[in-house]
């Protein structure tokens, strides 16, 4: 039974377990990460790269078969090889993973590859893996391990029929008709994904719009493009009852009153995330949570002392990029780099086509919370390069203090919208203004033009509207 003494322990390989790891290894100290699975944890294998990858070909078929007369151009029959196009997906997970284990030995991190447990402060166990058994001692331990798809009760996740967005990733087979159940990120960008390729996609959302943290107007354009797509959307909806049969799965739901019968292939859960602590502290340590999260202070630290958690598994917004930057900083504070900061504007962002982007609040939000704000709002059809790149779906819509100027929130749907919202969160972590925004040359002809339109339209001074 060996024992190792390290400055951190970090227990989880995802966006915030890597990330922590990386940078403590940065600042000199010595480091360990254990991961379950493998380097870049859910968000790199099993989530936000590999569906990423499934998307880009989903896109670039749709674009083939139905956009490119557009263009001006023909193309003869046209196919795919759905094996080879999952197969893609695990090869791009599989190359940024090798990167992230480049990465712990270019920072001297020893990475572990097991199930770690919190035995005491300052003592984890490696209980599963080639090391079980083994004692590793650290004067810190940053918990980075993140949450795991929720799942609906008496349902058997089989891959096949029943999955959730792990189990999609990998699908053996094009399901021909397939219900998602949720309507966020996850479940949009499987809809648009599959609908894409063929399948019959059915859209199951108890809530009033699709993709409900999004601005209404958001919701309500991407509803109505998924509808000319083929995909339906039923919000509002109240499921009564699921049967699982062996090839096939029969949904009874009520919408606007009315029972339906909706006969399916497959069904894939995408109703959100549960924190994913089971067996990562012992019950012997009595780190606080709330709601199966850990609860930390301002430095990220624990209800224990010398025990600190980042990412997903301190609750919500659960994005890798959150977690990253939650990681960097508790690891930049831990060690007296710098004052750590909490998390206050982040983007949102969905990858479906057309694309959502946003950061900070909806206009729904403003009133309810009774703001004095402005309105500016800028449709990507009157913009050049939009046009030209038949992309004119969409527009930009900036929420700002009435008195002030101050970005309050903005929202983006269209072509390359996650790229484009950075600039306003930028703008709003300076406590920029529309003016500043409206004043700054973009480049033309540019997408990022409707940026500065859509600030410039507050005041009704948009040129190009």
């Amino acid at each position: 039974m060996s024992e190792t003494k390290y400055d951190l322990i970090v227990i989880g390989g995802g966006p915030a377990g890597y990330a922590a790891a990386i940078r403590a290894g940065q600042l000199g100290k010595k480091v360990a990460c254990v991961e379950m699975e493998r380097a870049g944890g859910t968000c790199l294998n099993w989530g936000c790269i590999p569906s990423k990858a499934l998307l880009k070909s989903a896109e670039l078929y749709a674009s083939m078969t139905k956009k490119a007369g557009d263009f001006g151009l023909s193309v003869g029959e046209l196919g795919y090889d759905f094996d080879k196009i999952i197969g893609r997906s695990r090869g791009v997970a599989d190359q940024m993973a090798k990167g992230i284990e480049f990465l712990f030995k270019k920072n001297k991190v020893d990475y572990v590859v097991g199930k770690a447990t919190v035995i005491a402060a300052g003592m984890v166990e490696i209980v599963e893996g080639d090391k079980k058994g083994e004692f590793l001692k650290a004067d810190k331990v940053l918990i980075a391990t993140g949450c795991k798809a929720r799942r609906l009760p008496d349902l058997d996740v089989d891959g096949e029929v029943v999955m959730t967005s792990r189990e999609a990733l990998v699908m053996k087979k094009q399901p021909k008709r397939v219900a998602i159940i949720g309507s966020g990120a996850i479940g949009v960008e499987f809809a648009y994904f599959l609908n894409s390729f063929g399948s019959e996609v059915t859209i199951l959302e108890m809530m009033p719009q699709i993709v409900p943290v999004e601005d209404g107007e958001v919701a309500t354009l991407l509803e109505r493009t998924f509808k000319k797509q083929g995909i339906n959307c039923e919000t509002g909806i109240e499921i009564k009852q699921i049967k699982q049969l062996k090839t096939k799965a029969k949904i009874t739901y009520v919408s606007k009153g009315k029972e339906i019968e909706l006969e399916v292939d497959a069904i894939i859960q995408a109703i959100g995330v549960v924190a994913n602590l089971d067996g990562v502290v012992s019950d012997r340590v009595n780190v606080k949570t709330d709601r199966g999260y850990i609860t930390v202070d301002e430095n990220y630290e624990s209800s224990v002392q010398s025990i600190y958690a980042a990412g997903d598994i301190i609750g919500p917004p659960t994005l890798a990029h959150v977690a990253t930057f939650e990681a960097i900083q508790a690891v930049n504070g831990m060690f007296g780099h710098s004052k750590p900061k909490r998390v206050t504007n982040f983007p949102g962002c969905t990858y479906c086509q057309p694309q959502i982007a946003s950061t900070g609040i909806t206009e729904k939000k403003a009133k309810e919370d009774g703001i004095d704000f402005k309105v500016g709002k800028f449709p990507f059809i009157a913009s050049g390069k939009a046009v030209a790149s038949n992309a004119s779906d969409g527009f930009v819509k900036l929420i700002s203090d009435a008195k002030t100027g101050e970005i309050l929130g903005a929202h983006i749907i269209g072509a390359d919208a996650t790229e484009l919202i950075t600039e306003y969160c930028l703008a709003m972590e300076m406590e920029g203004t529309i003016d500043e925004i409206h004043g700054t040359i973009h480049a033309h002809p540019t997408l990022s033009e409707a940026l500065a339109e859509a600030a410039a339209a507050t005041h009704n001074e948009a040129i190009h509207i």
